[in-house]
């Protein structure tokens, strides 16, 4: 056996390559090798007609040691040769024989046996899924099958060398371990079996960061465990270990860095005191909070900005703010954060947390913050007196102070400042105005509200006049007022009321009483705020009654004295007496006046009229006034025979007949005629008569006309 190994395997190669070549045999017989171990080997061969038995020789290629045989009957044909030496080259022949030892056939192979069987040192398990063997090697083994065993179960491993390592066993298990050494040939038998337990597997360990200084380390209990062992370093490797050996989970330790990765390492001792599997973790612990935060609010968009002094950028921040009826939050790292849509009129509280992967921590203090306080709602406006506008609404939470702001549709605007709940205002009739309100705090203005819209009553006509004044009918006018759409007038009397509504400024009130004080008011009227009642009234009379003339007395033939009643007071009256060609008056504030230098012969309708500050009245029913009538201006006496005289005379103004009368002391002579001229007979001569005439108007009235006297001829 003093071969060297590397010309061995060199050997060993070339004989493998040539044993198909090397197999001979002399007659119809064929040899196979079935299976190799170190020390046996199992050949197969072809039956030979008349064999008897069969003899299987394996001879060693270069020991000196004898050749190993054994014969099977004719039925066999497959044998076994054992007592071989491992990795050992043998020539392996088969003869078959008759019944007399005669061989009938041969036929031989060449064939190496396995390696020796390994002898294991020892076996252990380190981690908890695995076992690792270590054994000698042996002498022309190119690699070892490990095998692990557990009832049903195993698991194999090849290697070239010594150690090997099982895998893909359980933990906490025991298994019964063999190793086999392999060359070209084949494997050998299993080493003697050794007992090895794998390892308790790692703990199932969870790592919790309750605070920035501390970790709190739990695992599940596993009943076959002694003890645990736990260690925690900053992953980084600066600082210190904690090292700690426990029977009990949890396990918190403190005073390590806020927001630092440490690596947690968990195993577990079983009785012999052989540690598991590490299960190890990687924990950052919780941030450290500031306690210094920024807040700007912007009041005009209910927004506020935070901003977290000394942040770090691996670090996350929120803020949040929470009240009675929201919670709203940001989130940021070194930049600042807004959050938007606050409500107004709440008070916030302002926390703020630190957070990473292990959780948050709460800054040691709150803030407040409060928002704008919210427009003001229940805006009522009242103008219990025109020109004076009361604003009131409800009060505002938060709100230091309210402010009121009024703009009329002219242009001009006001405002009001109070802490009250209430301003008043001035006002003008026949104007919108237009009206907000806001509170305010020392954060801010409000959001705007409500925009009221309120119309003041329109202003009254006050430069209202009568333009047209009889006897039943006033005719208002006034100048146009703003704010109206529409006027009303009312006159009244204290028994009557007359009303008169139009868009126009002039109204006619008609159907009234003649001399009657009326108490007159002009409204104006807008569809929005309807009438104003405080517009002021003024006292109008109608023109008086007209006057009823109840007599007409004659003073003489020129001069009348007219009579009427009369029904009111402070009253001139106009009496005119209208002629065809004449026209006189007179004029009085009694109830007659007299109408003087009438010329004779003319009819006159009289009528009154009264004519007080307030107007004229209607003519009076006119009554007719006849003069006496005219006496002729001339007359002549024309003597036609001596006893028969032609009077004739000049047409007179008012005459309608005519009577003359001739008178002396023996008789007289009359003639009534509708002419200018008249015949009296009977006339004596020598006589001296006395001419009159008289004249006579239509209705009757005469005028005595007397002329000088007559005397008859001879």
């Amino acid at each position: 056996m003093g071969i060297r190994i590397p010309n061995y395997h060199f050997v060993l190669t070339i004989l493998l390559y040539t044993l198909p070549a090397m197999a001979s045999s002399s007659s119809d017989i064929s040899v196979s090798i079935y299976d190799v171990t170190s020390r046996s080997v199992y050949v197969q061969w072809s039956k030979v007609v008349g064999a008897m038995s069969y003899k299987i020789i394996a001879s060693p290629v270069t020991s000196a040691v004898s050749s190993t045989f054994a014969v099977y009957n004719a039925a066999i044909i497959m044998g076994t040769l054992n007592n071989l030496l491992p990795n050992s080259n043998y020539t392996v022949t088969v003869e078959a024989m008759d019944k007399d030892g005669v061989i009938l056939a041969h036929a031989q192979t060449l064939q190496l046996t396995a390696p020796e069987v390994p002898i294991i040192d020892k076996a252990y398990s380190k981690l908890s899924n695995s076992i690792t063997v270590e054994w000698a090697e042996v002498t022309g083994a190119f690699s070892y099958l490990v095998t692990a065993q557990n009832g049903e179960f195993f698991a194999e491993t090849i290697v070239t060398s010594s150690p090997g390592t099982v895998t893909g066993l359980q933990a906490a298990t025991t298994y019964r371990i063999t190793v086999r050494s392999i060359n070209s040939a084949g494997k050998s038998q299993p080493s003697p079996p050794r007992q090895a337990e794998t390892v308790l597997p790692g703990p199932l360990v969870t790592v919790i960061s309750s605070s920035s200084d501390s970790l709190t380390v739990s695992w599940e209990m596993d009943s076959l465990a002694e003890s645990y062992f736990v260690s925690v370093m900053r992953s980084d490797g600066q600082g210190i270990r904690w090292n700690q050996n426990v029977t009990t989970t949890p396990i918190t330790f403190t005073s390590l860095d806020p927001g630092t990765i440490y690596t947690i390492k968990v195993h577990a001792w079983n009785v012999d005191g052989t540690p598991g599997d590490d299960s190890t973790k990687n924990q950052i612990t919780r941030p450290r909070c500031p306690s210094d935060l920024q807040i700007i609010f912007n009041s005009g968009e209910l927004e506020a900005t935070f901003t977290v002094t000394g942040a770090e950028a691996t670090v996350n921040y929120t803020v949040s703010l929470s009240s009675e009826n929201d919670s709203i939050n940001c989130t940021t790292s070194v930049s600042p954060c807004t959050i938007s849509s606050l409500q107004c009129g709440l008070e916030y509280s302002v926390s703020l947390a630190a957070s990473n992967d292990a959780g948050s921590t709460m800054a040691n203090k709150t803030w407040t913050l409060n928002s704008v306080p919210c427009a003001p709602s229940g805006i009522s406006i009242t103008e219990n007196n025109p020109g004076n506008l009361t604003v009131s609404w409800s009060n505002v939470s938060l709100a230091e102070y309210y402010v009121v702001f009024v703009k009329s549709d002219d242009g001009l605007e006001v405002h009001c400042n109070t802490s009250q709940t209430v301003c008043y205002f001035p006002a003008e009739c026949g104007f919108i105005y237009i009206m907000s309100v806001f509170a305010y705090s020392k954060v801010g203005q409000s959001p705007l509200g409500e925009i009221l819209n309120y119309t003041t009553a329109p202003c009254c006509p006050s430069d209202f006049s009568p333009a047209y004044v009889s006897t039943d009918t006033l005719e208002i006018v006034w100048t146009a007022v703003r704010g109206a759409e529409m006027y009303e007038t009312k006159a009244d009397d204290g028994t009557n009321l007359i009303l008169c509504n139009d868009t126009a400024t002039v109204c006619a009130l008609s159907g009234l009483q003649c001399n009657t004080l009326y108490n007159v008011t002009v409204y104006s009227y807008s569809e929005t705020r309807g009438s104003n009642t405080s517009c002021a009234s003024k006292m109008m009379t109608t023109a008086p009654c007209s006057p009823e003339i109840t007599s007409i007395t004659k003073i003489n033939v020129t001069m009348f004295m007219i009579h009427w009643n009369s029904s009111s007071s402070d009253t001139m009256y106009t009496v005119t007496a209208r002629g065809d060609a004449e026209l006189r008056e007179c004029t009085s504030s009694k109830t007659f006046c007299a109408l003087e230098n009438l010329p004779c012969g003319e009819t006159f309708m009289v009528s009154a009229v009264a004519i007080a500050p307030s107007g004229t009245s209607l003519p009076s029913y006119s009554v007719r006034l006849e003069t006496d009538p005219c006496c002729p201006s001339d007359l002549a006496v024309v003597q036609v025979t001596q006893s028969v005289t032609n009077v004739s005379w000049s047409i007179a103004p008012g005459v309608q007949t005519y009577t003359t009368l001739l008178v002396s002391p023996r008789g007289q002579a009359k003639c009534h005629t509708l002419q200018n001229h008249c015949l009296l007979g009977c006339i004596t001569c020598g006589t001296s008569y006395s001419v009159s005439l008289e004249a006579i108007s239509e209705t009757g009235l005469t005028s005595m006309c007397t002329y000088h006297g007559y005397s008859s001829s001879r």
